[in-house]
């Protein structure tokens, strides 16, 4: 069964393929995710762990946050800081999330035997949503004015796609190089960078082999962790929103 209010969904003992699918769709959209169910719990970086089988609550934040916890004290009885990358899978019959930090690597894999229920949730303030308009807005505000993104950007196409999903906005620089836009109508976290590194490194594959590509990430702003990991990667951030 499935209840809705607005952004917010609650699925009550969804199959392992449903819940695999609204997870991965809102971890795509930026969304908070709680799961409930009887799961076992696998941690492997710094040190080993696992949990074995038994009810947990566990809670995925938009800046990569993943907070596992049982019935007992304030603390998560696992967790993965900010930054972390969140996959849904279905693997056995169950329904697994895993959680993987870059660096140091880690891995948190939680394996659902049943899940009693699961919610997902737009954090969004909808006041500042209003006030920032929408994605679309943003898009043909670059198209209308390319040099927004950098003087000498050319637009060539919208939807690009690549074995990683369809790029914003994709073009050249003015020296020739390959440009992969990627459009957040609101202040994103590390999600958004990975998101655009992984269309970066799908054109790397699929290009010949001496092709630059660089990434811009367009957004109002970003959180730290997100321009951490844009650093890290080489690519760029251009703090801009679509017009009021």
């Amino acid at each position: 069964m499935t209840i809705a209010d607005g952004d917010s969904a609650t699925l009550h003992r969804p199959d392992p393929e449903t819940a695999r699918d609204r997870v991965a769709a809102a971890v795509a959209a930026e969304n908070l995710v709680t799961v409930f169910g009887r799961c076992t719990v696998e941690y492997e970086g710094r040190a080993a762990s696992t949990l074995g089988p038994g009810d947990r609550l566990v809670v995925l934040k938009p800046d990569g946050t993943a907070l596992v916890h049982t019935d007992e004290g304030q603390k998560p009885v696992n967790w993965q800081p900010p930054g972390c990358t969140h996959e849904a899978s279905v693997a056995d019959g169950e329904f697994r999330i895993l959680s993987r930090r870059a660096s140091p690597e880690e891995r948190l894999v939680v394996a659902f035997e049943r899940v009693e229920q699961l919610s997902t949730f737009d954090v969004t303030d909808r006041n500042d949503l209003a006030l920032q308009g929408t994605e679309e807005d943003l898009r043909q505000r670059v198209l209308d004015d390319p040099d927004l993104v950098e003087a000498g950007f050319r637009p060539l196409a919208t939807e690009r796609e690549t074995p990683a999903g369809a790029v914003d906005i994709y073009g050249k620089d003015r020296d020739g190089a390959t440009v992969v836009v990627e459009l957040k109508r609101k202040r994103v976290g590390p999600d958004a960078a990975g998101q655009l590194s992984r269309y970066v490194e799908a054109l790397d594959r699929e290009l010949h082999a001496d092709a630059e590509i660089r990434g811009f990430l367009v957004a109002p702003s970003v959180t730290e962790r997100a321009r951490e990991l844009l650093a890290e990667k080489g690519l760029e951030f251009v703090s801009l929103g679509p017009p009021e």
